[in-house]
């Protein structure tokens, strides 16, 4: 992770850009590390379209109708993904790893789509999934000066977060009854950690029905060995379709059409989708707080609790724990990847040359000279969040318990903690429809889990490590709270949800006392965590409002779900002393697959078996310079013509640090091809009607 850009070329592209350059000398590094142009990314919104970027760099320029129809095409898939219109008939694309947890949904009994996949032959066989919806943004308005108009009635950092809240609730009411937002699910966005607000106006689309997704063994092959790696060979693509009111397909009238042949290397590649959370804005201590308190604390609680389901699973052999499984190796891989680089001081002092450079362009501009506190203000609060950070989270018990264990903590805290009656009926609602999970013998593991953290974390003298296990091990202190605990019994937790203060703290019981031991410790730190975020709130704003100021939209704002289009070329790289290619093929798909003797995760099914030559030799996955990061799975990758020639499905492992820094020498988003996705329809499923809509027969 250390190869950065020439000193010629970066003091080119800096003077381009309107930078000073900042050198930041590290001992750990071989050469003085500069801050790079795209440090904090390529993730454009469509609030400032990057037309003339888009002009200077690759020699066309898109108009005001061209990012519209881009706008317009692309789609949020529920509640974590990406996806588009790639058809006048409302045919959706995303991915298959998108698709799993709805496409199961539709599931009948003796069918086993990990195995055997599913396509609808006919219309009438297409599937609607529950609860699954696509949002289209139809319109934005920019609400800044509102906002923080609203906000400068208040002094404190606590008291202009809750005004912000107030003002933007106010807005969104009021813009559902204007006669062109009205229908619209309506989100504020908040961009440069509050330096900018939108407003965001989406048409949601509910009635959802499955098309086409392929066998578990083509979208996900490979498995979590070949995750966030290239060359890759995964068909991780899946197909739905959007219908009215009427029953009746949409008419789509922005849609990606698709490109048969694909991108050719070197050639400008579009992403449109909706990224998830990054972090470049982050000051250097924050950053140091993620490296040293949050990241190696997840990646302990990924790993134990995805070593839990794997032997669980042994003897369960169960689809949804399948799925748990694949997510949180998935993120502990991504984490990992994160903390290596946050933990590379060649890495960290590139981030450090351009908070140099911008601290120097505060101090050199005089309306905000006065401002380089700010800094200050935010590492102190860093370093009292580090003092309390994971006595505050392992007493957080929601995150890491099972959820009997919820339900305790959840009951104790809406009995004895004064909140608004509103919030307190609301909460006692949700906890009265609790019904015990079914493998209890889990929650018994994940408090085991829960107790061998606290006492990795906080010791065996903390009074609260002290009282639970008592001289027993984590293992034998959960195996005896959960053969104890009453709450297994529906009557008894409605009884418990009925009593008052005092009459809750005099019940005995294992899991209840449990809840009650963190209680008062974990309540007195809540006050300080939330001092100390309204606090790194108000500043990192005000940091984000000076970024604004200097730069403009020259730097993009950090991802936050909301629809970004970002720009690159296909283009391969070298890793482990060579170079991986531009593209791969299906002929490096079956290689694979006698490679590794067809054993999982490189399994092929059956209908994969013999495929013809011309299937062979077609493109399968590509490497492209893209910004991605987790959300864009699904977002279609498009030409200049706004062709799919891909699709977004993963990152390699270099794109990790994605999350706090991008590095275009480095940093890859992996596709499919769309001239693979069309061969596989023809070649091995014989999907000849989803085909022909495709290109365009229909």
């Amino acid at each position: 992770m250390r190869r950065l850009t020439g000193k010629a070329l970066m003091l080119l592209a800096m003077s381009v850009a309107g930078m000073e350059v900042s050198v930041a000398q590290n001992s750990a590094c071989d050469k003085p590390v500069e801050a790079g142009l795209f440090d904090m990314g390529k993730m454009w919104t469509f609030d400032y379209a990057p037309a003339d970027y888009f002009a200077k760099t690759y020699n066309f320029t898109p108009d005001e109708k061209w990012f519209e129809n881009a706008r317009l095409a692309a789609l949020r898939f529920g509640n974590g993904c990406s996806a588009s219109f790639v058809s006048p008939d409302g045919l959706v694309m995303t991915n298959h790893h998108c698709a799993r947890g709805s496409g199961f949904k539709v599931q009948r009994p003796g069918e086993n789509f990990n195995e055997n996949g599913f396509y609808a032959l006919k219309a009438s066989e297409e599937r609607r999934v529950e609860d699954l919806f696509v949002d289209q943004l139809v319109k934005i308005e920019d609400i800044t000066a509102r906002v923080l108009t609203a906000m400068s009635k208040e002094n404190s950092d606590a008291a202009q977060v809750v005004i912000r809240d107030k003002e933007l609730a106010a807005i969104k009411k009021e813009y559902s009854e204007k006669p062109e937002w009205k229908g619209l699910e309506i989100q504020s966005v908040q961009f440069y950690n509050g330096g900018k607000f939108s407003l965001y106006g989406f048409k949601r689309y509910t009635d959802v029905r499955l098309v086409f997704m392929p066998e578990l063994h083509l979208g996900f092959f490979g498995g979590d060995y070949d995750n966030f790696t290239y060359p890759r060979y995964d068909l991780d693509c899946s197909f739905f379709r959007v219908y009215d009111d009427t029953g009746k397909p949409i008419k789509s009238e922005h849609y990606f059409k698709f490109n048969q042949n694909g991108p050719n290397e070197g050639e400008p590649v579009f992403v449109i989708g909706n990224p998830g959370t990054t972090l470049r804005l982050s000051t250097i201590s924050d950053l140091e707080f993620r490296r040293d308190k949050q990241l190696p604390l997840n990646l302990e609680l990924y790993k134990k609790i995805s070593l839990m389901y794997q032997a669980y699973n042994e003897k369960a052999k169960s689809d949804s724990i399948i799925n748990i499984i694949f997510g949180l190796e998935n993120s502990w891989k991504a984490t990992n990847a994160e903390y290596g680089g946050l933990k590379d001081p060649c890495v960290l002092a590139r981030k450090a040359s351009f908070e140099n450079q911008f601290k120097k362009a505060v101090q050199n501009k005089s309306s905000l000279s006065s401002n380089l506190y700010y800094w200050d203000e935010i590492e102190k609060a860093n370093k009292e969040l580090s003092r309390i950070y994971d006595e505050y989270s392992i007493l957080n018990t929601t995150r890491l318990s099972g959820q009997l264990l919820q339900f305790a903590q959840g009951t104790v805290s809406v009995v004895t903690i004064g909140v608004e009656p509103a919030r307190k009926d609301a909460l006692k609602k949700r906890l009265s429809t609790f019904t015990v999970p079914k493998e209890i013998e889990l929650e018994q593991q994940m408090i085991a889990i829960h107790l061998q953290v606290a006492l990795n974390k906080l010791g065996k003298d903390h009074p609260y490590v002290k009282a639970v296990l008592n001289g027993k091990t984590p293992e034998e202190a959960s195996k005896e709270i959960i053969q104890n605990t009453r709450l297994k019994d529906a009557q008894f937790r409605a009884e418990v949800l009925s009593k008052d203060s005092a009459a809750l703290w005099s019940i005995n019981d294992p899991l209840l006392n449990l809840a009650k031991l963190s209680a008062p410790r974990f309540n007195t730190l809540s006050l300080i965590y939330r001092e100390m975020q309204s606090k790194l709130f108000a500043y990192r704003s005000k940091i984000g409002r000076m970024l604004f100021d200097i730069y403009g939209t020259q730097i993009p704002p950090d991802a936050t779900f909301s629809l970004r289009i970002n720009d690159g070329v296909v283009k391969g790289y070298e890793y482990n002393g060579t170079i991986a290619p531009p593209f791969t093929t299906f002929f490096g798909l079956y290689d694979r697959n006698y490679s590794f003797s067809k054993k999982y995760p490189f399994t092929l099914p059956k209908r994969w078996e013999n495929p013809p030559m011309e299937l062979l030799k077609t493109r399968m996955n590509f490497v492209t310079t893209n910004d991605i990061i987790g959300g864009n799975s699904g977002s279609a990758m498009v030409n200049k013509n706004l062709e799919v020639v891909g699709l977004v499905f993963d990152g390699n492992i270099e794109s990790n640090l994605g999350r706090f820094i991008f590095i275009p020498e480095e940093n890859r988003a992996v596709g499919v091809h769309s001239g693979g996705m069309l061969a596989a329809l023809k070649y091995i499923y014989k999907a000849n009607r989803l085909l022909d809509e495709l290109t365009g027969k229909k």
